[in-house]
């Protein structure tokens, strides 16, 4: 299988173009939903943006306290329940952390499968279709309605190899 993109970003891509790219498919998400793409949802979504590595609720809330007033807790519990309803935001639940959605091409039902660095931290999507056809299938088969599955996959990412 040959990915479209790769599952991490080069040291030096243009973050500032991955994150407005990020927003600007939020937005679009939002607005086919009839969706409020809030202040603070947005703000929420960019301290996730901010890197390509998970964050805890509360790193959220010290990434927001940098440029405004800290917000409160259950504000950011809210938004990032808002932002993985509409498969903005994932949460890694091997981390307890949320990050923000790299691949725009799966539905609120697909499998994702995450590779998560054991050395710098980045996490990378990777496209699960045929096996999340397969494991939807048996799931359906044992009686089952399966809604989301996620797969976590650690291990040492390419730039980390490299550098070995």
């Amino acid at each position: 299988m040959t990915l479209a993109k790769p599952a991490f970003p080069t040291p030096d891509h243009d973050h500032g173009r991955c994150t407005a790219d990020a927003l600007a498919h939020a937005e679009a998400v939002c607005e086919q939903r009839a969706q409020k793409f809030t202040p603070i949802r947005r703000q929420v979504l960019g301290a996730l943006l901010s890197s390509h590595r998970p964050l805890g609720a509360y790193e959220v809330i010290d990434e927001l306290a940098k440029s405004m007033p800290r917000p409160a807790p259950i504000t950011v519990y809210r938004a990032l329940d808002f932002l993985m309803a509409n498969g903005l935001v994932h949460r890694i639940e091997s981390r307890n952390a949320y990050l923000a959605c790299a691949a725009h091409d799966h539905d609120a039902t697909s499998a994702v499968a995450f590779l998560i660095c054991e050395r710098c931290g980045l996490v990378g999507e990777i496209p699960s279709g045929s096996f999340a056809r397969e494991l939807n299938a048996a799931a359906r088969a044992s009686g089952f309605a399966p809604k989301l599955s996620v797969v976590e996959i650690t291990g040492v990412c390419t730039h980390c190899q490299k550098t070995s």
